[in-house]
């Protein structure tokens, strides 16, 4: 276990919600945690009412007094934050012990059974759902989520430590840290080519962390995968051996069979989306193969209300609906609007994107311009840079120009006017930057439209 060796852990970007789902866990073990982060959020916050010293400015005079001695305290960091910055350089220069987030998760993980999600998309969400099943089930568990679970208010379960369900982020290649039991691979769409170079660096680094799976791997069946020998495998998805049939819409709510070593029938799937049904398909798989019954996969099913920021109902009334979404791939927005399409034939939809760094807007453009292209209006707001200075020629103009539907480019500042001036019957925010400031002043105004109508 990490806190063998340290009883003291500072975490450098600790707003994250990866890193911030640790100090979560290592705050309700009862170790002392403080951080930096650049910007206070509701997750600082948050975890400062919990017991965490927070601070955000890069000065050494921030960093408490107990975390200064080398010996007792663990730096845990996060590439988002610049190297160069004065706080990580001081415990580089001095003798502190530093890890990334991603071997800190391996070591919290090594000592229980891990359930891991990897994949483009769909790992948080299948990592909610897999964590609620077992709640539903009364399984001793800890779950570190990519997002807040809306059953639970929390990127962290922790219910014991038989077993740890985690998300295995390819980003940096992360997910070869851990030493999973069960992992599920959702897609492996090419992103994050800025550490890859090229898919086939790719696909290369998925191979190596299904070579790390002890027990039993399932794969989405189109997912160019090397599948390592003497491992136990299945495929999920259509055309395979598990699958989903009798896909319909009931109430509002997309109902599915589950079909595979087991049947299980009229799943009701709390998130909306047929991607979202596959990425049900994968925690369900996932949570058969260590017993989990199909009664409680039934009423886990029902339950599960999903993560917040994907696909998150925001505002319902007067006509109009606003819905917000993460999603910051092509492939993702595309799924969204075909959901969306399904759940609300023939409304008019008004798409407002943030792309998500330069560098993945110069890899997908044309991706992003087609599957923003469906939407009915486009709202384009300027690039979220996160780590990444800009890349020459690379801008949300750019992007604009080669977007076919209604179209504008908006600055922040001016966007509730913007979608002021919109005819539209369903809002959706995407991306995966600061968008997410903007839904709260989004659903004041759609709400304050309503008591004047």
């Amino acid at each position: 276990m990490i806190a063998a060796r340290f009883s003291r852990f500072y975490f450098v970007g600790i707003g994250g919600i990866g890193m911030s789902a640790i100090a979560r866990l290592l705050l309700q073990r009862g170790f002392a945690v403080a951080g930096y982060d650049k910007t206070p959020s509701d997750i600082t916050a948050a975890l400062q009412a919990e017991g965490a010293s927070i601070s955000f400015e890069d000065e050494l005079s921030s960093i408490p007094a107990a975390m200064l001695e080398a010996q007792h305290t663990l730096i845990i960091s996060t590439p988002a934050v610049p190297v160069g910055q004065k706080i990580p350089a001081f415990f580089r220069e001095n003798g502190f012990e530093m890890v990334k987030r991603a071997k800190a998760l391996g070591m919290i993980t090594a000592d229980g059974i891990t359930l891991a999600v990897a994949g483009t998309h769909g790992k948080t969400t299948t990592t909610s759902l897999i964590a609620h099943l077992l709640e539903v089930a009364q399984y001793a568990f800890t779950a570190l989520l990519g997002g807040v679970s809306t059953n639970y208010g929390s990127n962290l379960l922790s219910r014991g430590t038989e077993y740890f369900v985690t998300e295995a982020d390819e980003f940096d290649r992360s997910f070869l840290q851990l030493q999973p039991a069960y992992a599920a691979i959702t897609s492996m769409d090419a992103d994050h080519l800025d550490i890859y170079g090229d898919a086939a660096s790719m696909h290369q680094a998925y191979a190596d962390f299904a070579a790390l799976v002890r027990r039993k791997l399932v794969y989405q069946v189109n997912a160019p995968l090397p599948l390592p020998a003497g491992l136990a495998t299945q495929a999920y998805g259509p055309g395979a051996a598990i699958q989903a049939a009798n896909i319909r819409i009931e109430n509002g709510r997309f109902v599915f069979d589950y079909q595979g070593n087991v049947n299980i029938f009229d799943l009701v799937c709390g998130m909306p989306g047929l991607h979202n049904i596959e990425n049900a398909l994968a925690a369900i798989t996932l949570v058969l193969e260590i017993g989990v019954q199909p009664e409680a996969i039934r009423e886990g099913m029902a339950s599960f209300k999903g993560v917040k920021r994907r696909f998150e109902l925001v505002y319902e009334g007067a006509g109009k609906v606003y819905i917000d979404d993460y999603a910051h791939h092509p492939t993702e927005i595309a799924a969204l609007l075909d959901s969306v399409r399904m759940l609300y034939p023939g409304k008019k939809v008004l798409g407002i994107f943030q792309p998500h760094l330069f560098s993945r807007t110069r890899d997908f453009m044309a991706g992003f311009a087609e599957s923003l292209s469906q939407l009915d209006s486009c709202l384009l707001l300027d690039i979220y840079p996160a780590r990444e200075l800009p890349i020459e020629g690379i801008s949300s103009a750019a992007l604009l120009s080669q977007i076919s539907c209604q179209k504008q480019l908006v600055a922040k500042q001016d966007l509730v006017a913007a979608v002021a001036a919109q005819s539209f019957d369903v809002l959706l925010t995407i991306g995966a930057g600061d968008i997410d400031r903007l839904v709260q002043p989004l659903a004041a105004y759609l709400q304050k439209q309503e008591v004047q109508a």
